[in-house]
């Protein structure tokens, strides 16, 4: 019982069987190469869509207020502070409205979920071509087909932040990790740390990391440990000096929006 690894190819090994959706007998594998984990191909997928943000998600604020505080000293320190910047599947935009209010132009763009709260910055690929960084935060773990996802990325940027968590060589047990996310069936797609290392090869990229959530696809040579640095930091009083320098944009997009309305 075995089948073909959706990131090297490989054929991954049957591991274990859980429910999702309280519903559905799924089959897990892995593959001994690259430690992907994944799923039996996801046809619940239109069921487990139903709420496009898991409504389990409780910890989405909290998250990306988090994650916006760690990427916009990413940025600052590490890439062209000025350039363009977009959030793919950015769900209700919240992170595009905290980058923005860091001093980021941030655009936001998803296919599967209403802008709320950056309306007015949707990405428009006709217009921003320049786009410096990607953002892809807790989406690689829904993708899939991640081999093609990365590759649309890359289209758009050579350098791609992403959010996810990742295990050892030894996955959790079923009962002992939330992020499989049985409940909801979103979560098709985990990643270890090798899993990352073999994805960055394939692409001739660097991998920056965390060790844990936080990673970077870059062609940039940087040090990890500035990287991890950073990163530590970032939970101090750096992202008010970063707001502060690069000048909040909430009062300009607030201008923007209001004579947009009399257009």
């Amino acid at each position: 019982m075995d089948c073909k690894c959706r990131i090297c190819g490989e054929k991954s090994g049957y591991v274990f069987t859980e429910t999702l959706l309280n519903k559905y007998k799924v089959k897990y594998y892995q593959c001994p190469k690259c430690e992907f984990l994944q799923t039996d191909e996801p046809y619940w997928l239109n069921e487990a869509y139903e709420y496009s943000i898991n409504i389990e998600d409780t910890g989405l604020v909290s998250r990306n207020i988090l994650l916006a505080k760690r990427t916009s000293i990413i940025l600052y320190f590490l890439f062209n502070k000025e350039a363009v910047f977009l959030d793919y599947a950015a769900g209700y935009g919240l992170f595009v409205r905290l980058m923005r209010d860091y001093g980021f132009d941030f655009y936001w763009s998803d296919i599967h979920t209403e802008n709320i709260m950056a309306k007015g910055f949707e990405y428009n690929p006709d217009v921003h071509k320049n786009i410096d960084l990607v953002t892809a935060l807790e989406c690689f773990e829904h993708f899939s087909d991640p081999i093609k996802e990365i590759e649309k990325l890359l289209t758009i940027s050579p350098n791609i932040i992403f959010s996810t968590e990742t295990f050892k060589k030894s996955f959790p047990a079923p009962g002992e990790w939330d992020y499989y996310g049985f409940s909801h069936g979103q979560h098709v797609s985990l990643y270890s740390q090798k899993t990352l290392q073999v994805i960055a090869q394939k692409f001739k990229l660097n991998l920056y990391t965390n060790g844990k959530s936080y990673h970077l696809l870059t062609k940039k040579n940087i040090s990890n440990f500035v990287f991890n640095s950073l990163l530590k930091v970032s939970l101090f009083g750096i992202p008010s000096y970063i707001k502060l320098k690069m000048g909040s944009k909430v009062l300009s997009d607030y201008v923007m929006m209001r004579d947009k309305r009399f257009l």
